[in-house]
Parts: structure tokens; C-alpha cells; sequence
């Protein structure tokens, strides 16, 4: 009895150790993976693959070319640090002159290491040398480069969305970034407040686009969505160019629209900095009706006022707001986009605006270079 108990205890001290490895071990992959472990473990099968070229160079040099050895290389440029790439380094040189030793003169025949292959082998080396000190300034590994860059667009898809609305209301929203990019510098964010009758959306176009305006995109909605319900309306683009301000940015404004819409019964007011004026469709007349407000650009001076216009939603109304890539193009007045824009929307008016959001855009701006955003608000009849 007491050896079955050794045994089992043995068993499962064995089980235990395996599992403990087994996680430690899988630890160490996702922390190198995001970039936040050693890199020896590459640098060692790196530094393997080498002597394994070398070999194959030595003994089929018809099938292993002596270039083979950019391939870790390459590798090491976008796994390595600097100080292990030039280990690396080191070790690929040094096969270059076994090869050469023993292959003979690059003159007696092909697969030879020839001066263009050293030419090659070392410029791939030197790409890779800058490449890794670029990531080691930025302080982002290649493997965390991608899903930051992924992480920072669903945290702009996710402030942009719009929230459930009641019954009898209808919204939705299109954003398309210049030159078919994933980062738009349009944003919208968006919230319902006092206790959700009323709908507050800030439409901000900020200076530059896609990428170029990305990272300031995402700051400014994420400190927009924290100024947003926090302030009452009046207070808010005031506060908006203040934040804008001190961040004295070369290229720091923006313009901006900020609706505020008692869901109960469809008053609203308009406040915009610098921003086209929002299109109403009047359901009895069946015409558009600009609706703009008076107010300066975000981040131009300190002290800039802004007053609202103020209108209503009916049954069958709608209110559209959107940025200026929608309707502005080289060699062609503004109010003409608006009048093509309003052109295609009415093709909506009997059949109903959903998912018009993005039919408009692909109709009005499709390929136009510079950041679209469309956002409809239907009250239904």
C-alpha cells in the first residue's frame, strides 16, 4: 500500500513538473511573440540555421547558393535587437569565409562566393541593422507593430459607434478613409445623456488625413468622449478648442459639429467649428434645408464663441452630417457637392434611408483621396 502510494505520488509530482513547464514555456512564446520577452530563442535558431547553409553551400553548392545566407539575414532584421543582430552578423561573415576557403576562387566556376554576393549578403545586413534600430528607438517589436496598429483601428471603430436609439428613430453611419486605408482623421463619438433622452454626436473632421491624421484622431476622440456628457452642450466646443490648444500641435485644428436631439420630441441644436452645415430633408415639402452654425475652427485662438441654430425633427424628417471629403473636390464649388450629394439622397425618400450611409458615399465620393464620413439620422413616420 505504501509503495502504490510512492508511485502515486511520484505520478503526480511527474504531472504537476510537466504542467508547470508546459505553461511556463507557453508564457515565455506569447510574451516573445507580443514582444515582451528575451530574443535569445531566436538568436539561437538563427545561429543554428547558418552552420546548416554552410554545410549545404560546401556539400550541393548548386542547390544551396551562398546567398542562401541572407534568408537569416533577413530574419534576424525583423525578430533580433540590434546588439544580437550583429552577433548574427558576425557568425554569417564568418561562414562567407568558410565558404570561400573552401569552395576556391569565385573565377573557377558558378557557386562560388563572388564579390556580388558579398554585396548582396552585406546590404540586406545593413537594411536590417536600421530596421532593428528603428524598432528599438520606437520601442515597438515588429510582432506588437501589427497588433497595435490593429488595436488602435477598433478603438476608433469602437468610439465612432453610434448608440441604440428608440423606437420610430433610425441612424447609422459610414466612415471611408482616404486612399482605402484603415485610419480615417473623421471621427464621430457619440452618446446618449440625460438619462438617455437625449442623443448628443460630435462629427469632427481633423486637419490632415488617413494616416497622417490618425493618431491625432484617437486622441482627440478619446478626450472628446470623456468632455462629452460631462459638460452641458454649450460648454462642450468650448472646451474642445481649449484641449486643442495646449496641445500646440504644427498642424492642431479641427472642425467640428456637435448635435444635441431630445429624442422625445425631435428639437435639436446645432454647434460647429468651422464645419459644413448639417442637410434637414423636410418630410411635408420634400426639400433640404441647410442648417449651419456660427463658430470658428478648433485649435485657431483662445476665447472663440460658438452659437447654435437650432431646428426640429419630424415624422419622416432627416438630418444628415458629413465632412468635406463628401463634397468637395479640386475645380468644383462646394455648394455643387452639396447639390449632388442632396441629388442622390433624395433617390432614398420613398424607399428609406437605410443602409444609404454607405451607398451615398460610394455614389457622391467613391474615389476621392481624402477622408469621407456620412452620418444619417432618420425620425420615422
Amino acid at each position: 500500500m505504501a509503495r502504490g502510494s510512492a508511485a502515486d505520488s511520484f505520478t503526480a509530482r511527474l504531472r504537476k513538473a510537466v504542467h508547470r513547464g508546459r505553461i511556463a514555456l507557453r508564457k515565455s512564446g506569447v510574451d516573445y511573440f507580443r514582444g515582451d520577452g528575451s530574443d535569445w530563442i531566436a538568436l539561437v535558431g538563427l545561429l543554428l540555421t547558418i552552420p546548416a547553409f554552410t554545410w549545404g553551400t560546401v556539400v550541393v553548392p548548386v542547390w544551396v547558393s551562398p546567398a542562401a545566407l541572407v534568408l537569416p539575414i533577413v530574419a534576424g532584421g525583423l525578430l533580433l535587437r540590434p546588439a544580437s543582430l550583429l552577433g548574427l552578423y558576425a557568425a554569417a561573415a564568418a561562414a562567407l569565409i568558410v565558404e570561400s576557403v573552401v569552395l576556391g576562387p569565385y573565377a573557377e566556376g558558378p557557386a562560388r562566393v563572388t564579390p556580388g554576393t558579398v554585396l548582396a549578403v552585406a546590404a540586406c545586413g545593413l537594411f536590417g541593422l536600421l530596421i532593428a534600430q528603428f524598432r528599438a528607438r520606437v520601442g515597438v517589436p515588429w510582432r506588437r507593430g501589427g497588433t497595435m496598429l490593429f488595436d488602435l483601428r477598433e478603438r476608433i471603430r469602437v468610439q465612432s459607434a453610434l448608440p441604440r436609439l428608440p423606437k420610430g428613430w433610425h441612424r447609422e453611419m459610414s466612415l471611408r478613409p482616404a486612399g482605402g486605408q484603415s485610419f480615417s482623421g473623421d471621427f464621430v463619438v457619440a452618446a446618449r445623456t440625460n438619462g438617455g433622452r437625449t442623443l448628443e454626436v460630435i462629427l469632427t473632421d481633423v486637419s490632415g488625413k488617413g494616416m497622417d491624421a490618425a493618431s491625432r484622431a484617437l486622441l482627440l476622440s478619446g478626450a472628446f468622449g470623456g468632455l462629452l456628457g460631462s459638460l452641458p452642450p454649450h460648454g462642450f466646443l468650448p472646451a474642445a478648442n481649449g484641449y486643442l490648444l495646449r496641445q500646440d500641435w504644427d498642424e492642431g485644428f479641427a472642425t467640428s459639429i456637435h448635435l444635441v436631439l431630445d429624442l422625445d420630441s425631435g428639437d435639436y441644436e446645432l454647434f460647429s467649428a468651422g464645419h459644413l452645415p448639417a442637410l434637414q430633408l423636410n418630410a411635408g415639402s420634400g426639400r433640404w434645408e441647410e442648417k449651419g452654425a456660427e463658430g470658428p475652427l478648433l485649435g485657431v485662438y483662445d476665447g472663440a464663441q460658438f452659437d447654435p441654430v437650432k431646428g426640429s425633427l419630424r415624422a419622416g424628417d432627416v438630418l444628415m452630417l458629413f465632412t468635406d471629403g463628401l463634397v468637395e473636390a479640386s475645380g468644383r464649388d462646394i455648394s455643387e457637392g452639396i447639390d449632388r450629394l442632396t441629388g442622390e439622397a433624395d433617390r432614398y425618400v420613398a424607399s428609406g434611408f437605410e443602409g444609404a450611409a454607405w451607398h451615398l458615399i460610394e455614389a457622391v465620393a467613391k474615389d476621392v483621396n481624402d477622408d469621407r464620413a456620412l452620418l444619417l439620422l432618420c425620425r420615422e413616420a
